[in-house]
């Protein structure tokens, strides 16, 4: 089966935080950042039914060398991520994003 990922707004600005934090952190670290996100959206299309339910039916896939987690569901063929938070961040932010889906 053919997915394809959708990668919601608030999604988005997530990803544009951790870009522009890490870029002060290292000039270029944001791009491996990038790379890595990359590879995990490449994960979730080969096994999307693969990784850990860990609230409703929100599913997480941690990814390499960043404290990030992409947050997503699926719904027939399609992979909504709905967020790409920070392990540090509070859970109830994923909540609030749920009644969103």
């Amino acid at each position: 089966m053919d997915y394809k990922i959708h990668v919601q707004d608030d999604a988005y600005l997530d990803i544009e935080e951790g870009i522009e934090n890490y870029e002060n952190v290292r000039k270029g670290l944001s791009m491996d950042f990038e790379l890595c996100l990359e590879e995990g959206y490449s994960d979730i299309l080969r096994t999307p039914l693969g990784y850990q339910i860990r609230y409703a039916d929100i599913r997480i896939k941690f990814i390499r060398r960043f404290p990030y987690g992409i947050h997503y569901f699926v719904d027939k063929e399609d992979i909504f991520v709905i967020a790409v938070f920070h392990t540090s961040k509070s859970t109830r932010r994923w909540f609030e994003r749920l009644s969103g889906k």
